[in-house]
């Protein structure tokens, strides 16, 4: 059987994997402003945990479903509320640590920025690296919660453009899709480049290259 060419494996990769989590969490990441924002960023702490995609999408969604969609909202919640949502969602084994660091990411927020990331994103000067250093002065982000976020931030923090984190280079390289983010970034609209991206991951957390290769062959 002859080899999928590149145009197959991407179209496969796309149908199949090309929903961005923001989309599947009904955040409109585009646009850009302080709400959206925030819940990606609480949706990036929480995946960036040693727990599976899908549970941090249910805690995620939960965190929305009880209107905590601004740091204000948030903090405002009791750390009991948080616990027993986190649980709730089946994000058992982090509840009350994670809890805790949405709390004081919340306040951090607040004092620093008004809860506003835009205004993280300019005391950084529109500098990925800068923004990456602020962003790590919050509770549980690290440079993985980082990436997470640069994943799909960059639909509206252009500065970030073309990003991709580990997860998805390593599937990119595994699929012959390229090494490095410019790569990825010749394939695809600047517009769709999220969407590729979180392909990738949700390909490289499902192990899916088989079923990829196999519909591009088809």
């Amino acid at each position: 059987m002859a080899k999928p060419s590149r145009d197959a494996i991407l179209g496969a990769l796309l149908e199949r994997h090309g929903r961005t989590y923001c989309d599947e969490l009904g955040i409109d990441i585009e646009k850009g402003t302080p709400s959206p924002l925030f819940r990606w960023l609480c949706a990036s702490l929480l995946f960036s945990a040693r727990i599976g995609a899908e549970l941090a999408v249910q805690a995620a969604a939960a965190l929305a479903e009880q209107g905590w969609t601004t740091p204000q909202k948030l903090a405002d919640a009791t750390w009991k509320e948080r616990v027993r949502t986190l649980n709730a969602s089946g994000y058992a084994r982090f509840d009350e640590r994670t809890a805790t660091m949405l709390g004081d990411t919340c306040e951090i927020l607040l004092d620093r920025y008004g809860g506003d990331l835009r205004r993280l994103r300019e005391e950084a000067g529109c500098e990925p690296e800068h923004e990456r250093s602020l962003l790590k002065e919050l509770k549980g982000i690290g440079d993985v919660g980082v990436d997470i976020f640069f994943r799909e931030a960059q639909a509206t923090w252009d500065e970030l453009r073309p990003f991709a984190d580990r997860r998805a280079l390593d599937a990119a390289k595994r699929l012959d899709l390229g090494k490095d983010a410019d790569a990825l970034a010749d394939l695809v609209s600047e517009r769709e480049l999220p969407r590729l991206v979180a392909a990738l991951v949700r390909t490289e957390l499902a192990d899916d290259y088989d079923g990829v290769r196999e519909a591009a062959a088809g």
